[in-house]
């Protein structure tokens, strides 16, 4: 039931999010701007966040996770109402996801790293390790055509979270959250696998 409900915000979410958006994707389409383009640029927009997170400048950070959020969801967008939809923006979409995050959490790692605080260095290695290894366990189950897109905390709640957590100043409590659930979402997806793959016969 619970499962049911998180896909059904998830996907409310979505579709209100394509309605508001709508008429900046209808300029960025006028404007010949590509999906590819905007994905691309998100990343370098997430690596200025992870420089104000290491110079400890946390609402400017949380800001621009904001704003590289934008064109993350935008780029889906703009490559379905343009039928600019492609297996490599798909596959770029997905790769500069993992990269992104990645940078947000080396910044965290600098940050801690810097002050010298152990804990925060742990915490923020382990949620980079973790939101690595939920993409994996999607990407390696659909090697084995099992869908696997499931879990309490993917990585649109990973950064609603981090941005939040940058907006109170409490990011070491983020991270303890952000670790928490992630690793929830881990044993969610492999049991998900183990259970479909006995399905599958595999």
């Amino acid at each position: 039931m619970f499962k049911i409900s998180l896909t059904q915000i998830r996907s409310s979410l979505k579709s209100l999010s394509e309605k508001l958006l709508e008429p900046i994707v209808a300029l960025l389409n006028f404007l010949k701007i590509t999906p590819n383009l905007l994905t691309v640029s998100g990343f370098f927009i997430n690596l200025i966040a992870s420089y104000y997170i290491y110079i400890d400048n946390f609402n400017a950070a949380a800001i621009i996770i904001l704003l590289a959020s934008l064109f993350d969801i935008m780029d889906g967008i703009l490559a379905r109402k343009t039928n600019m939809k492609t297996k490599f923006g798909g596959f770029l979409d997905s790769t500069v996801d993992r990269l992104s995050e990645g940078v947000l959490y080396l910044g965290v790692l600098l940050f801690y790293i810097k002050i010298s605080e152990k804990n925060g260095i742990i915490l923020s290695y382990s949620a980079m390790f973790f939101s690595f290894l939920i993409s994996y366990t999607r990407a390696r189950a659909g090697g084995l055509k099992i869908d696997c897109e499931i879990g309490i905390f993917t990585r649109p709640e990973r950064i609603i979270v981090l941005i939040i957590g940058l907006l109170i100043n409490q990011l070491l409590i983020t991270l303890v959250v952000i670790n928490i659930f992630s690793f929830i979402t881990v044993i969610q997806r492999i049991i998900k696998v183990y259970k479909d793959s006995k399905l599958l016969n595999y």
